[in-house]
């Protein structure tokens, strides 16, 4: 079964208000979903002249996000490409890939810094050890178990960005410890979505499981309004945020995870514990740019409160946590966005 690894909430993107005046008239809204790029739900809605022209726009989308997908998936490699699949199953050797892939794990040494470590492209042995778990407890959950922990142990000794050895002239990747290996779970999903947000007019918002990216505002000059589901109701909300061009991203605890003895174990591991993350229900952040939220979104749920906020009042990003108990507290950055 293909998986990648990492999943976020789905956010409910709420449509509010009729368009009026003559910039209004000249645009209509159209909304398409794509069932089958990073492992999620996709849903596009903008604002074109025509059907016509939005079909063909989407489906530019549809072929770089497709694009994206395939370069960044961990799992299969794919024929004519030379993706992360590649580079996984050939340790030591430099492997040429698509400059797509170098800008990622640049990108990826950024977030390794500024977030102490927490979220980390090379911390693929032990993320691979849990989704074998998840995947196994998946075919077969009455034999549901946790990764032996000193198989974790032996796997945290082969993860870190000083694994990965990034060549922007020759465009190669080499892995450099033959136990090591990419997960960008944390990051390629944003991050893709942020790409193709840079080629589109204003006026779009791209919602791909819970990375939701807008590009500008709708036509007639509202918000885009967006609500933040409940960790315990998929159906519900528990705030509204108003955003014209930027990025709301979440993390949570309740999309992807598995139950050994009645306790549930999610995707979201610790670096420290090697054990998922249990200060937080939920993390949201706001920021601009959809990939920069998607690497906060992960490092932030690993954080206690306080690194939490000096992070986020460092980045310029909004944030909301959720705790165990279902409070609810959030910065001024955050709150200059809420509806409700």
């Amino acid at each position: 079964m293909k998986k990648k690894g990492y999943a976020l909430v789905l956010l409910l993107v709420f449509l509010t208000g009729l368009l009026c005046g003559c910039a209004a008239e000249e645009k209509k809204r159209y909304q398409t979903v794509f069932l089958d790029l990073f492992d999620t739900v996709t849903t596009v809605l903008g604002y074109e002249a025509s059907e016509e022209a939005f079909r063909e726009r989407t489906g530019e989308i549809y072929q770089a996000l497709a694009e994206y997908d395939r370069l960044y998936d961990i799992y299969q490699e794919y024929p004519g490409m030379a993706n992360l699949c590649t580079v996984n199953r050939h340790p030591g050797e430099p492997v040429t890939v698509d400059r797509r892939i170098i800008d990622l794990l640049l990108f990826a040494e950024q977030v390794y810094g500024f977030s102490g470590g927490r979220t980390d492209a090379g911390f693929g042995a032990v993320l691979r050890l849990w989704h074998e778990a998840r995947e196994a407890a998946e075919a077969n959950p009455d034999q549901a178990a946790l990764p032996e922990a000193e198989a974790l142990r032996e796997a945290a000794a082969h993860t870190g960005s000083d694994r990965i050895a990034v060549d922007q002239e020759a465009c190669t990747v080499t892995i450099l410890d033959p136990e090591a290996s990419l997960d960008v779970g944390a990051l390629a999903k944003g991050y893709a979505v942020q790409k193709i947000c840079e080629m589109l007019p204003e006026g779009y918002l791209i919602s791909a499981g819970g990375n939701v990216a807008a590009t500008g505002a709708k036509p007639d000059g509202s918000f885009w309004t967006i609500g933040i589901q409940d960790p315990d109701n998929p159906s519900g909300y528990v705030k509204k945020v108003r955003l014209d061009k930027g990025a709301v991203v979440t993390s949570g605890d309740y999309m992807r995870y598995y139950t050994v003895d009645g306790v549930r174990y999610h995707h979201i591991i610790d670096p420290e514990t090697l054990m998922p993350g249990n200060r937080w229900r939920s993390v949201t952040i706001i920021l601009p740019d959809s990939g920069l939220a998607d690497a906060m979104s992960t490092t932030v749920f690993l954080m206690d409160r306080e690194e939490g906020a000096a992070l986020a009042e460092e980045m310029g990003a909004g944030v909301m946590w959720i705790s165990p108990e279902g409070e609810m507290t959030w910065n001024s950055a955050f709150e200059a966005y809420m509806t409700e």
